[in-house]
């Protein structure tokens, strides 16, 4: 599947965000086309349509650099998360360059950046990511192609993916794993995590981890890979996920107890 491309104007720039460690977010495109079949960033929207599409389509901010340069004229400094909603190196910024754009323009100005990708496509920037300025999350599933091609369908490969970590990691950047999400008898085995957590060791990043959340339209987008993974999967999820399950805190408490032994710093998503 190729998404279709088209562009827009956009009358702002950055937004406030609500994340954790983040003032403002900054999203270049609106759709993404990795396509991974949990993403719950189409619920933000409350729109069926464009959360049933999600995955096909990428809309491009052509003037996004020339509204926020405006923007940082009045801005205070914060640290700004490119992206939140959508990834920044999906195949899209290949053929517009807006996230190198906006990059350039937020480090001429001074404003730290926290990017969050699962594409090598960043190792294009390696150039304007400066330590100090702006650090690199990469988020795992699954170190298993097979496994991360189900689930992140146009994602960049796992091990392309820990290359990002140990490149920046070598330079002197800030990196850190997005750990999720965990999905119940799909990446949650010991090994799996193990063997990410060790990634976070060997490259000093630390770990936010984060289980399944069914938002709105997740489960009956996700309902025909899980059967191949484990038949009545689907069935069984809502349960396993649910705030507080034995799941989750068996999966949690294990993590926690690999981390102390690696030394590495970890911690939920959302706490």
């Amino acid at each position: 599947m190729h998404a279709v491309y088209d562009v827009q104007k956009c009358n702002a720039a950055l937004s406030k965000s609500r994340l954790p460690d983040l003032v403002y977010s900054l999203n270049p495109y609106f759709g993404c086309e990795h396509a991974c079949i949990y993403c719950y960033s189409p619920s933000v929207f409350r729109n069926e349509a464009v959360a049933r599409n999600w995955g096909s389509f990428v809309k491009a901010k052509k003037n996004i650099a020339e509204v926020l340069a405006k923007e940082l004229q009045r801005y205070n400094s914060g640290v700004v998360g490119v992206s939140t909603v959508t990834d920044p190196y999906q195949p899209a910024e290949s053929k517009f360059s807006l996230t190198r754009q906006c990059l350039e323009i937020l480090s001429r100005k001074d404003f730290p950046v926290s990017i969050q990708t699962k594409s090598n496509l960043v190792l294009r920037d390696l150039d304007i990511i400066k330590p100090n300025k702006a650090e690199v999350g990469v988020t795992l599933t699954s170190l298993v192609d097979e496994i991360a091609r189900k689930i992140e369908p146009y994602a960049s490969t796992p091990d392309s993916r820990v290359q990002v970590l140990e490149e920046f990691s070598s330079r002197g950047i800030k990196t850190w794993i997005f750990l999720g999400p965990i999905i119940p008898e799909v990446n949650d085995d010991n090994e799996n995590i193990k063997k990410i957590l060790e990634i976070a060791e060997k490259t000093k990043s630390r770990v936010l981890y984060d289980k399944l959340n069914l938002k709105h339209w997740v489960l009956e987008r996700m309902a025909p890979v899980l059967e191949q993974f484990s038949q009545g999967l689907t069935r069984r999820i809502p349960e396993l996920v649910e705030a507080g399950s034995v799941w989750w805190k068996t999966i949690s408490s294990r993590m926690e107890k690999q981390s102390r032994e690696l030394s590495i710093n970890i911690e939920p998503a959302f706490k």
